[in-house]
């Protein structure tokens, strides 16, 4: 499973997670630079990433897409970069869990 970061993390992030969610990238690393949330949204859904963000935005296009790509909704307010790899790291196999196909599409990590 390959993870697009939004903008709102940190880039240093791909490095951290790589290994446990290869072909990680972060928007910014993609030509996705300063795009609106919903370009975001469309590219990785066409190239099936899976969204890590902190921004309430992207729970709520899913609400509204019939096949919404998969979302990891970061809650656990301002962490460091290290913090957050782990966080994702640590839940690997939570993450796994809902990308299988159900009705999840959005997993909340607090």
């Amino acid at each position: 499973m390959k993870l697009l970061l939004d903008q709102n993390l940190s880039y240093r992030l791909v490095k951290l997670l790589n290994d446990s969610f290869p072909g990680t990238q972060h928007a910014d690393n993609i030509g996705l630079e300063n795009c609106s949330d919903i370009k975001i949204w469309q590219y990785a859904k066409k190239n099936a990433f899976t969204i890590v963000t902190q921004d309430s935005d992207f729970f709520e296009f899913g609400l509204y897409d019939t096949a919404p790509t998969l979302v990891i909704w970061l809650r656990c307010g301002n962490r460091s970069t290290n913090d957050i790899a782990n966080l994702l790291n640590n839940r690997k196999v939570a993450i796994e869990e809902v990308a299988k196909p159900s009705e999840s599409w959005c997993l909340e990590i607090k």
